[in-house]
């Protein structure tokens, strides 16, 4: 099934006039234009035209007077557009993205890989080029005539306002030199400059108070914060605690009280991260920078803070900044992919293994036309990467949604300030988030244009060393993640909607048992990603024992009739540990159901076997895959996930009752889910690294150093929730952890 349905060469249609008969094949012309294939086509017109020269008395140059030489009734010959393959035009979109001007070593490259002509090679990419400068030069039209057109309505409505003023206190009209209480002018400006000051001042008590304090000042010398009694006229500085988890990763809204705020000021803050994402974005602007392999952009800091003023104030001490921007195409439209980031359950839904959780805290402004265009909302999130030594971000922010021409959205986060934030602000400290978002550009075929940016501040130090440059990289909350999950969605979404006959393999899986197999694993996904990233959606414990390694996080939590998992006491044990080798080499290893008695330190005897894969991708190794032993009557439902920005191995057990259940398309929520499974991710080296290839011919990105594997088990070692846990229980898992590290340590050395 082809995802990217675009034209491949944008040939031009031969016009009926007889000038363009002798271009060939040329279908633009501009500035990309090379005047030797111009000529080089008319010598060819010339042979090709040669034979039938006696017959028709036709000139053999391409001229103009060609037309004249035939008969009325007679057109010339028109030469066959070229149609391209989905897979030609997915690899010509993805080197456009990293080379939009190859040298000719690399189109003659990419002629060889893709069977064409450098000639056709050369006419794609500047066709492309072509258009993206003519799309650049329509958007740019567009906002410069809505901005001249908000000009000039403000500046009529100045005008009206100076030729009438009126009086804010009894409403009637007023000369211009003085009120209707007698205040003049003079002194109400004298007022403002006075309350400018004072803001200032208070802006730079707050950061001396952070710098020095080592705390940030209460939130009652904050307007931002401070909401007024109306009875009392005294303000309240009390913010509530974050909003509780609800299920499926969503919080509950806290709609009724919310946090104090005024609403001016969040619009004004809102509406200038707005502007610094849509500058971010734009292509070719000195904010960002290329590294000297050409593969990943870093944001230039000093153009950024000289165009830029703080939108929330000054960065923390100990803060490091991690900036990031990547653009692609995706399989899904604008209005679709701003209803869902606008939309907390589905936006988490959506980014599963980046959003632990999220949830509307207020909501400040709603459209009027039932569209999301200029909704902004007050929310709560937080950020995961699958390994116990990145901790879970929480944070508090803003999210502001803008239409600014048809089919062009914006989506922008910002965090509020929590310098100023005394109230509850500890578990806030350690990350905020800059102007960061998505500006979605509709295409046709249903895709959509994708840039997006990210950008924070964060606490390093709470970082493990082993994943500091995972971080940094842009791997672990950057852009590349976003949209390598975005896309991976996308694409399981559109294998699974299609309406493709299902293949029938040994089990008899149906359409509906295929339904029941997917939403059973997505929930074996979710407890996955809860046990390894202890977000707020489950309350864990931490054990420390004697002889457990360090580096080996043990926690425990006590589930009591919680609805799709085992009553008793839950133990889980996880650590990461870097590799020498490649994140797909150790994928493919992990993955196999023939290579799994080499690792798995409960099966180590006997075949396993793959008796039904349903796939969520065009790949093998994005599927759902239920296991058979082929000694023992166990059975395993695992999933497997493979992309650039990580792979995902994750497994639980399943009894033949269960399978049968399922088959039948009966409801999944009764089987009770335990998984255990494997995370990899680059180890950021080099950013984007070197590029590999699969078996299945789908690019990776991989590192030239190594991988992060992430290995985690969860046993249920007693059904009674209220018993105390033994300390071999403890032991038992541990070594469970290190027990299999080392036999995929033993392999890597093997071979």
């Amino acid at each position: 099934m082809s995802l990217y349905r675009f034209d491949g060469i944008f040939v031009a249609e031969e016009e009926k006039e007889d000038k363009m008969e002798g271009e060939g094949e040329i279908g633009l012309q501009g500035d990309h234009l090379d005047p030797g294939l111009q000529t080089r086509n008319r010598e060819d017109g010339y042979e090709s035209r040669s034979g039938s020269n006696n017959n028709n008395n036709v000139e053999a140059v391409g001229s103009g007077d060609d037309h004249n030489a035939h008969d009325d009734d007679q057109e010339p010959p028109r030469k066959k557009s070229h149609r391209h393959t989905s897979r030609q035009i997915q690899v010509l979109e993805s080197f456009f993205q990293e080379f939009p001007h190859p040298d000719e070593n690399q189109r003659t490259e990419l002629s060889k890989k893709l069977g064409l002509e450098c000639r056709q090679i050369k006419f794609w990419f500047q066709n492309r080029r072509t258009q993206i400068k003519a799309q650049k030069e329509r958007h740019e039209n567009m906002r410069l005539r809505q901005e001249h057109n908000m000009s000039r309505v403000e500046n009529e409505m100045l005008k009206e306002a100076m030729r009438n003023p009126l009086c804010t206190s009894c409403g009637s009209l007023v000369a211009a030199t003085g009120g209707c209480g007698g205040e003049s002018n003079f002194e109400l400006d004298q007022l403002r400059l006075e309350n400018a000051r004072l803001k200032e001042e208070l802006d730079t008590i707050c950061i001396l108070a952070n710098k020095f304090l080592g705390r940030p000042l209460t939130s009652s010398m904050s307007p931002l914060f401070q909401s007024i009694n109306p009875s009392s006229g005294e303000g309240s500085s009390s913010a509530p605690p974050p909003p509780p988890m609800a299920a499926g990763g969503v919080m509950e809204g806290n709609n009724g009280g919310g946090i104090p705020f005024d609403r001016n000021v969040f619009v004004e803050l809102a509406v200038a991260a707005m502007d610094q994402l849509m500058k971010l974005a734009q292509q070719d602007t000195p904010l960002w920078l290329r590294t000297s392999d050409g593969r990943k952009e870093v944001l230039n800091q000093e153009e950024y803070v000289r165009v830029f003023l703080p939108c929330i104030g000054l960065k923390p001490n100990g803060f490091v900044s991690e900036a990031s921007r990547e653009s692609d195409v995706v399989l899904i439209n604008s209005l679709a992919l701003v209803e869902t980031l606008m939309n907390p359950k589905r936006w988490a839904a959506m980014f599963s293994c980046i959003v632990a959780g999220a949830g509307i805290i207020d909501v400040i402004a709603n459209s009027d036309d039932g569209t999301r265009n200029g909704t902004l909302q007050l929310m709560y999130a937080e950020f995961q990467v699958p390994t116990p030594f990145i901790p879970v971000r929480q944070v508090r922010f803003l999210r502001f949604c803008k239409q600014h021409m048809e089919g062009l959205w914006s989506v922008v986060d910002v965090s509020i300030d929590i310098n100023r934030e005394g109230i509850n602000a500890d578990a806030f400290r350690t990350c905020r988030r800059l102007p960061s978002g998505c500006v979605v550009q509709d295409l046709p075929n249903n895709c959509s244009q994708v840039t997006w940016i990210e950008h924070s501040e964060y606490d390093e130090r709470v970082i493990h060393n082993i994943c500091r440059r995972l971080v940094r990289s842009g791997w672990g909350f950057g852009a590349q993640r976003w949209v390598s999950n975005l896309q991976r969605q996308c694409e399981c979404l559109a294998i699974l909607m299609s309406t493709a006959e299902i293949a029938e393999h040994p089990l008899g899986i149906g359409p509906d048992g295929r339904k029941s197999f997917l939403a059973l694993a997505q929930r074996m996904m979710y407890n996955f990603f809860s046990a390894v990233c202890v977000s707020s959606l489950r309350k864990w414990d931490k054990l420390s024992v004697e002889g457990v390694p360090e580096d080996v996080r043990v926690l425990t939590r006590r589930s009591r009739n919680e609805p799709g998992e085992p009553t008793g006491i839950v133990l889980s044990a996880s650590t990461s540990i870097w590799l020498p080798t490649t994140k797909q080499r150790l994928f493919d290893f992990i993955s196999d159901e023939r290579m799994r008695t080499r690792w798995d330190v409960l099966t180590t005897d006997g075949q396993w076997e793959g008796v039904a894969h349903i796939f969520k991708s065009q790949y093998a190794g994005n599927c759902v895959s239920i296991l058979r032993h082929k000694v023992s009557i166990m059975m395993i439902l695992q999933e497997t996930w493979n992309y650039a920005s990580g792979s995902l191995v994750v497994y639980m057990p399943l009894d033949l009752h269960s399978v049968n259940m399922l088959i039948a398309g009966a409801d999944s929520s009764t089987v009770n889910v335990l998984p255990s499974g494997f995370a990899i991710h680059p180890d950021g080296r080099n950013g984007h690294g070197t590029t590999s290839n699969d078996n299945e011919g789908n690019n990776f990105s991989e590192t030239s150093g190594g991988c992060i594997l992430t290995v985690i088990f969860q046993i249920l070692v007693n059904s009674l929730p209220n018993n105390t846990i033994s300390v071999e229980s403890v032991e038992t898992i541990s070594k469970l952890v290190t027990c299999t590290i080392r036999k995929i340590i033993e392999f890597i050395q093997e071979t």
